[in-house]
């Protein structure tokens, strides 16, 4: 990996850096101007930002099996995943699917960089694909842009920078309506916004402020939620090492930087392919230059390739000074190519994914729960009859209702439902109370263990087991 204090400006002196580029000597926030960019790389990234955003936009209106496609209500702890809900009774696949996320972090970073930075992450496809594009569409590129922030208090720039905050808010309203969706459904959603204001007043509040947190956001804190506030930023020091891809510099072709002059050989003039047209600055989103090494704040947005490409094609030069690559390659001089290490990782990323799937996979969608009734022994019932009284719980994770059956399956033995059949309905817990009786001559040591299957239609759905008491005459 490359430090800045071992990069070299065109003036030979060593460049350090002791903050921010964001930031001035006085602890002054400096505006990123981002020029608009273009290439193959940033259009491709907008391809998938905005796959990402209609996704984001249509997931909790789809409905599968009458289950919102994605919905994470965590007051009423209900959780679907791609139309399946879990329960609380799912936290082993929950806790799985933490570690394997961490994992995957470490392993996925470690393997291939910050791509997830800068293809993937909320901040930077609502950033990029919706807010700047407003601004660059409100207020020109990024030349029109500083000369609007220069220009006194006209008539023009309070027009144009009020109605980019007013789309700006609308926008994060957008979004702050869309996350409450994802938290408490659809169809309470509706209800809420078709109903008359006054009786959701609070809610209406909190929407408001929320949505405010979102434009504050974008509208201004911008590149610092990724450099001060995103701890993945900061993880990336630990998980980087030299035979990560990252986005790189290749300082062996570039080096010694200068400005290109007409009939120069650079090559007697000991300078290397970078002509020092600060194209890649100017495109970056968090205002670094990539010259200077992988940083803290770089987010492998790939703007920068796109902009040295271009410039590299304009003075004929072959392009790739700036690319995906790895310090290792760079200094080795050597293509990138799948090593056994990223082979290894790729493999490990497998499997997790395939185990958490299996797991989700193998997730019984009904669980059942018997426990002997509290205060109750067992109960004489005649006849060498022995009946112990029990209560059942049947989680329902599935999309349809149905009748509960309850057999003993370890041996031969009666089941009695209190009341009437019970009819277990869809994504709840349905309770019962039930006696099973068995002849006492089966209970030789006045206490055993049952298996009991919970059945419909039929059709096992899951087992369980039950403790059962005979008389006390009966042990030994």
């Amino acid at each position: 990996m490359i430090l800045a204090s071992e990069m070299k400006t065109e003036n030979t002196q060593p460049s350090f850096r002791d903050r921010l580029y964001t930031i001035d000597e006085s602890g002054k926030r400096l505006w990123v101007f981002a020029k608009k960019p273009k290439g193959p790389l940033t259009t491709w990234r907008t391809v998938a930002g905005i796959v990402l955003l209609v996704f984001f936009f249509a997931a909790p209106f789809i409905k599968v099996h009458g289950e919102q496609f994605l919905l994470f209500d965590f007051l009423n702890r209900k959780f679907v995943i791609f139309g399946i809900q879990f329960w609380p009774q799912d936290f082993n696949l929950f806790f799985i699917a933490m570690i394997a996320m961490i994992v995957f972090i470490i392993l996925f970073t470690a393997t291939y960089g910050r791509i997830w930075c800068g293809w993937a992450c909320p901040q930077t496809v609502f950033m990029e694909i919706l807010f700047r594009r407003v601004e660059y569409w409100i207020e020109g590129d990024v030349r029109k842009q500083k000369e609007l922030d220069a220009m006194p208090w006209n008539g023009t720039r309070i027009f144009k920078k009020t109605l980019k905050q007013v789309v700006f808010y609308l926008i994060s309203f957008i979004i702050g309506n869309l996350f409450l969706v994802y938290l408490i459904g659809s169809d309470v959603w509706f209800k809420l916004i078709t109903d008359k204001p006054a009786g959701h007043i609070v809610g209406l509040i909190i929407m408001l402020v929320f949505s405010f947190v979102f434009y504050f956001i974008f509208s201004w804190f911008r590149e610092q939620v990724c450099t001060i506030v995103c701890p993945y930023g900061r993880l990336q020091g630990v998980l980087l090492d030299p035979a990560t891809v990252v986005i790189s510099y290749d300082y062996k072709r570039g080096e010694e930087r200068g400005l290109l002059r007409k009939s120069e050989n650079r090559k007697e003039t000991e300078k290397g392919d970078c002509i020092d047209c600060r194209q890649c600055v100017n495109v970056c989103p968090t205002g670094i230059d990539i010259r200077n090494g992988t940083q803290l704040e770089c987010i492998n947005c790939a703007c920068c390739i796109d902009a040295c490409n271009e410039m590299m094609k304009n003075v004929g030069f072959r392009p790739g000074l700036i690319c995906y690559s790895s310090e290792k390659m760079i200094a080795e001089g050597k293509p990138w190519k799948f090593t056994l290490r990223s082979a290894a990782y790729t493999l490990v990323l497998a499997a997790l994914l395939a185990a958490f799937s299996f797991f989700l996979i193998g997730r019984n969608p009904v669980e059942a729960t018997v426990m002997r009734s509290p205060g109750t022994l067992f109960q004489d019932m005649g006849n060498g009859k022995i009946a112990n009284l029990y209560d059942i719980k049947v989680v329902n994770k599935t999309s349809n209702d149905f009748p509960l059956e309850i057999r003993v399956l370890s041996q031969k033995g009666e089941v009695k439902i209190i009341g009437r059949d019970p009819l277990i309905r869809k994504q709840t817990v349905g309770e019962a109370v039930f006696f099973i009786i068995l002849d006492s001559k089966d209970i030789p040591e006045g206490k055993m263990e049952l298996k009991v299957g919970i059945f419909s239609g039929g059709k096992l759905l899951d087992e369980t087991r039950a403790t059962f008491f005979g008389p006390e005459k009966q042990r030994r």
